[in-house]
């Protein structure tokens, strides 16, 4: 979910994804924020998180006091939400995808819960370089000059880092936040992936958890979304891929092949090590702030919360003028794509006028956009006019969660989309100068975090949106969008300042439709079926009988479809196993989440398929005796009930030697 093309189905594993939990309280007080590896967190998730939290904790963990924030991996399962723009570009809304995504996540606030001790917190931030550029500079260089002399770069580099203790100084957690956009991973991935983002949560968690298996361990490591929404991890800018000429122009197009020809990579020489060398560079900067850091956190905590119909919100812009939000739309340039995976069909970012060819195919299929919605988007082409689509829902959604905890002088500002870095700029701006003018915090440092509790795409400075690219195209509620957002979320500071809360509004709640009305593209899978005299598990493609560090050893066994294992988030599809001579016993070394497995499930026909486990051994495996073995469920229909059955296969032994 995230790059929305039908070609990227999941076809494997290439590392695993979490949710994790942080619970701060005091003895009155508390507050929770999650960082789910997944593109971004929906309403229909949100909502369904808090009805279980309800049933387990009463209102210990309600709207206010929980946040729940997505990394933004454009590499996680899509299904889980219910706007019906979303269910068409993730195959309809899938049970066992949210199902999965809810359980975990409470889970990991379950985990927290039962956790909590007497601790302390320290902030720290810090300059990561060589990890992001702004992918859309042009619409950026339309900001006031004034405004953008205040900063050095047309990107945050700044890394925030709370450091968790406990009452001893023994490590516990590290929570923080960068900007960057996990698609150091491509659209061409078909593996579920962390991205950037969750190699730096991996490499921080099994160097605390020293000796553990990726995924235990006591020690938990977030590394979340910010004001990411114009920026790229691949640093080294967009070129024409037929020709290798730069293609960095407000259209983001090539002389030859036009906008589909207009990609960004880097730094690496292919997705994988870029993944690893963005997360990397954040996790090695990330390592020094945890250490260094110093300045504690102290002092009360808060939270505020409220559901906004952001299709139509009043927005005081000066003393003698207002503005107004509109109803959704998406514009032209949403179809084109960015230069971190191209749309696909011949449009082009920077499109302020329509394509009467497209505007004739939506006229006949959707109907056109009323008078009154183009009015209020424009200079936005309208592609899409979701606001007035509501068949068989609604396509986009009209209720919008705002919300802010704080920690002490900490402010964190739930964004319920993808900030461009201007935008977070003026918020933090806007929400440091409420909190600090009025109430008795003190130097308040204020933090955004992106892709939460629902959402909403893109939001951009009005000055950005005049470019319209991607980012302004797909600015959903229309020009005003930003001011409206620091008009509502300075009246949440204003509130937690004067102590006010409790008077807030609650707002127009959103709505929850009944399964029966989401459906699922997602057609079942059929009965699995083994190649002639083989069986489950059995190996198709043995492994040779050594390697060498630095090798990739693989192996294929027949095997069922994944879809089938259900049961598989506290356990493993694969293990990578040695021999232990002095117990005579076979040692779990690696599994499928980590970084150096990766699990690829081919699908064959006639209900056949394999699965290849690649092993890509590391300069630190230890020479000696392995195996790799792998597990999964294959399925039957005996009396027309499908009936799901474990199965397991081993590769033979091979040595790995210097």
């Amino acid at each position: 979910m995230g790059y929305a093309s039908p070609d990227q189905t999941a076809g494997g594993i290439h590392t695993r994804l979490y949710s994790r939990a942080f619970i701060v309280a005091n003895n009155s007080e508390r507050v929770v924020f999650v960082s789910a590896d997944i593109g971004m967190v929906s309403q229909r998730l949100r909502l369904e998180v808090l009805k279980k939290l309800q049933t387990k904790y009463g209102d210990l963990y309600r709207q206010e006091n929980v946040v729940l924030s997505g990394t933004h991996t454009h590499s996680g399962p899509g299904g889980y939400f219910q706007y019906t723009l979303f269910i068409i570009t993730s195959k309809g809304y899938i049970k066992p995808s949210i199902n999965a995504i809810v359980n975990g996540i409470v889970k990991s606030i379950d985990i927290a819960h039962g956790n909590l001790k007497a601790g302390r917190i320290f902030l720290n931030k810090g300059e990561v370089e060589n990890s992001n550029l702004n992918r859309s500079p042009h619409s950026y260089l339309n900001n006031p000059e004034e405004e953008r002399r205040k900063y050095k770069s047309n990107t945050d580099k700044e890394l925030v880092v709370l450091k968790m203790v406990d009452s001893d100084g023994n490590g516990l957690g590290l929570l923080s936040w960068f900007a960057v956009h996990p698609v150091s991973m491509n659209n061409t991935n078909r593996m579920v992936s962390s991205d950037n983002m969750g190699y730096a949560s991996y490499l921080f968690e099994q160097e605390m958890n020293a000796g553990s298996l990726p995924g235990q361990g006591p020690f938990v490591a977030a590394f979340s979304s910010s004001n990411l929404g114009d920026v790229s991890p691949n640093t080294k800018g967009p070129h024409c891929i037929n020709t290798g000429e730069s293609c960095d122009n407000i259209n983001s197009s090539c002389p030859i092949g036009g906008s589909n020809m207009c990609m960004a990579i880097g730094p690496g020489v292919d997705m994988f090590e870029s993944t690893k060398i963005i997360g990397g560079t954040i996790f090695n900067k990330a390592k020094e702030l945890y250490r260094t850091a110093q300045q504690e956190v102290t002092g009360p905590l808060n939270a505020a919360h409220q559901w906004v119909n952001m299709t139509d919100v009043t927005v005081q812009l000066n003393a003698t003028h207002t503005g107004k939000t509109c109803k959704p739309a998406l514009g032209h340039s949403f179809a084109a794509g960015t230069i971190d995976g191209v749309g696909g069909l011949n449009f082009t970012q920077g499109s302020v006028e329509g394509d009467p060819f497209w505007d004739g195919i939506r006229d006949a299929l959707l109907g056109s956009p009323s008078n009154e919605t183009q009015d209020c988007h424009h200079p936005k082409p309208i592609l899409f006019s979701t606001g007035e689509m509501n068949v068989p829902l609604p396509w986009h959604p009209a209720i919008v969660d705002v919300q802010i905890i704080t920690i002490g002088s900490l402010a964190i500002v739930a964004i319920p989309g993808e900030f461009t870095t201007m935008a977070g700029r003026r918020m933090r701006e806007a929400v440091k100068n409420e909190l600090e003018s009025r109430g008795s915090l003190g130097q308040v440092e204020v933090v955004i975090a992106g892709l939460c509790n629902i959402y909403t795409h893109y939001i951009t400075t009005y000055e950005e949106y005049q470019i319209q690219r991607y980012e302004a195209a797909s600015n959903i509620y229309g020009p005003h969008s930003l001011s409206a957002y620091i008009q509502l979320f300075s009246s949440l500071a204003r509130a937690i300042a004067e102590n006010k809360v409790a008077d807030l509004p609650k707002g127009p709640e959103p709505p929850f439709f009944n399964n029966s009305q989401l459906i699922s593209l997602l057609p079942l899978n059929p009965v699995d079926k083994t190649p002639l005299n083989t069986s489950f598990g059995d190996v198709l493609i043995q492994t040779l009988q050594s390697y060498k560090r630095g090798e990739v050893v693989e192996v294929t066994f027949v095997s069922g479809n994944p879809r089938n294992s259900a049961d598989m988030a506290e356990k493993t599809f694969l293990t990578v196993e040695k021999y232990e001579n002095m117990t005579n016993s076979w040692k779990v070394v690696h599994t499928d989440a980590s970084w150096e497995t990766r699990f690829h499930w081919n699908k064959g026909t006639g209900g056949q398929s394999n699965v290849t486990v690649e092993w890509h051994v590391p300069s630190t495996a230890h020479p000696g005796t392995y195996r790799i073995q792998h597990f999964g469920h294959y399925k039957e229909r005996p009396n027309f009930l499908p009936v799901m059955k474990p199965y397991e296969g081993s590769s033979g032994s091979f040595e790995i030697y210097n």
